[in-house]
């Protein structure tokens, strides 16, 4: 226990001697964190209201405009300057910091859409007339959602794949590498072109399309660590023990073979927020009414004349894939037993 304890923390010493790598996994943390509040930092519903001695919190809830003295039964519209009237003058609102979600539709603006940035709109608003910030934030934490489940289940998948090929060998093995290079052969954008024109991708369809074809290059790696593994002496002798082939899979190969899956993770997941961007961006992704930064890049292609927008949506793609490969260097210098010189 104290030997494995040791070896994890010259591993996190030796992260923490790259300085870019580390630095760049607080500041990923701390954007992380903050899109995962999106909803109380960018929104057209107040977090808290109190009215005639009555809370509310519209940020979770649905609320009619009869419950404000309205006269309508519909959803309450908080950004009416007469509903706001009502209720400030008998109680008051708790807004977030930027009034605007990633739907809201704008109507106060001085020019046409898209409008530049300005004291109400930081980064400006599209040509549809949404806040460019809001679509940033919204659309940075369904990116990460997205990215972690795709990472996660193929990481699954290609660990269960990689760990059957490698420790049985033989016609196993062949089968597989064959159907593996059969299954890679097949164009991933055709097909999900061609299940759009079917079914309405949305966010779990998208996904499940993405992991039958994102599992195949990590199962390489852990099938070679279990064919380099299978015939050392501890395997030999837990087989000469009557040990189960499954325990001997997961509990005494599987831990070395991770040591070279967890420095593969940090790339995984910067090409599975990349291909999330490619297929918005192409018209594929996600459903129209979902917030996403290859959209915004579709519109900065779509309006030279607005550089913003362009600028804005390229800047926070490229500083998240940037910090995502920083970490995975460090990852892969951390588990890098040669990498030693940490002070």
């Amino acid at each position: 226990m104290n030997s494995h304890y040791s070896i994890n923390q010259q591993r996190w010493q030796r992260f923490k001697h790259n300085r870019r790598g580390y630095y760049s996994l607080w500041l990923f943390s701390l954007l992380f964190v903050i899109s995962l509040f999106s909803d109380f930092i960018a929104n057209d519903r107040p977090i808290f209201i109190k009215y005639q001695d009555n809370y509310y919190s519209p940020i979770f809830h649905f609320y009619p405009e009869t419950e404000f003295g309205g006269q309508f039964s519909t959803q309450t519209n908080y950004l009416d300057p007469k509903v706001q009237q009502k209720i400030e003058s008998n109680g008051w609102i708790l807004w977030a910091p930027f009034r605007y979600s990633y739907n809201t539709l704008i109507y106060d603006t001085p020019t046409t859409f898209p409008t530049p940035p300005s004291a109400s709109h930081w980064l400006g608003t599209t040509d549809a007339g949404f806040d460019v910030l809001a679509n940033i934030l919204y659309g940075f934490r369904i990116s990460m959602f997205f990215a972690i489940l795709l990472t996660v289940f193929t990481t699954i998948i290609a660990v269960i794949i990689g760990a059957i090929q490698g420790y049985y060998g033989g016609k196993i093995d062949l089968i597989g590498q064959r159907f593996i290079e059969i299954w890679c052969g097949l164009p991933e954008l055709f097909v999900i072109i061609l299940l759009a024109s079917i079914l309405p991708l949305d966010f779990w369809w998208l996904l499940a399309i993405t992991v039958l074809f994102g599992w195949m290059a990590l199962s390489g790696i852990v099938r070679t660590e279990f064919l380099r593994t299978r015939n050392f002496d501890y395997v030999r002798a837990a087989k000469a023990m009557g040990v189960g082939d499954v325990k001997i899979m997961f509990r005494h190969i599987l831990p070395n073979a991770m040591v070279a899956t967890l420095t593969f993770l940090p790339f995984i997941l910067c090409g599975s927020i990349t291909t999330l961007t490619s297929l918005d961006f192409l018209g594929f992704g996600l459903p129209i009414d979902s917030p996403s930064l290859g959209r915004l890049l579709l519109q900065g292609k779509n309006n030279l004349q607005a550089p913003w927008l362009g600028i804005s949506s390229f800047l926070i793609i490229a500083t998240l894939l940037s910090l995502l490969i920083f970490i995975g260097e460090a990852v892969r210098d951390a588990f890098d037993p040669n990498k030693g010189g940490y002070r």
